[in-house]
């Protein structure tokens, strides 16, 4: 993939409002990274490249919010609408973490670790500007 845009945070939030999940790839050990990274962690090297993720994992935790961030106040979500916040194992292996939609977020018994998911793009307008986050769901 292109090597063009720099590895920080903001080339990696770029790739999420256009709807790609994107990490590094170290080209010396194969290490992967996400959120990308500019210098392997287990090899020192910087001879890093960009990859697509599959978007396919597992749920490895999470939490149901019922207190969130302003943003997701804005979003709707209260004591009474609670959302999840999950940290999922990526079938290329680095975790990542995102929102999770699609289960129950009130009845956090129902949501099982190890749960295969897949990759989504929550788009959300909010002031007449829309965002886009990453969020997972069941595969």
């Amino acid at each position: 993939m292109s090597q063009e845009k720099p590895f920080t945070i903001e080339s990696y939030l770029e790739y999420i409002r256009n709807k790609k999940l994107m990490g590094s790839k170290c080209n010396e050990c194969g290490e992967t990274y996400v959120p990308a990274r500019k210098l392997c962690n287990k090899c020192m090297n910087s001879n890093m490249q960009w990859v697509e993720m599959s978007g396919k994992g597992e749920l490895a935790a999470f939490t149901s919010i019922t207190v969130g961030t302003p943003y997701f106040v804005e979003k709707g979500y209260d004591r009474k609408n609670p959302y999840c916040f999950s940290v999922i194992k990526l079938d290329e292996g680095p975790m990542v973490s995102a929102q999770l939609v699609g289960v129950d977020e009130g009845k956090p018994d129902s949501i099982n670790i190890g749960m295969p998911l897949k990759v989504t793009f929550l788009e959300t307008e909010i002031k007449g500007e829309t965002r886009v986050d990453l969020g997972f769901e069941p595969a």
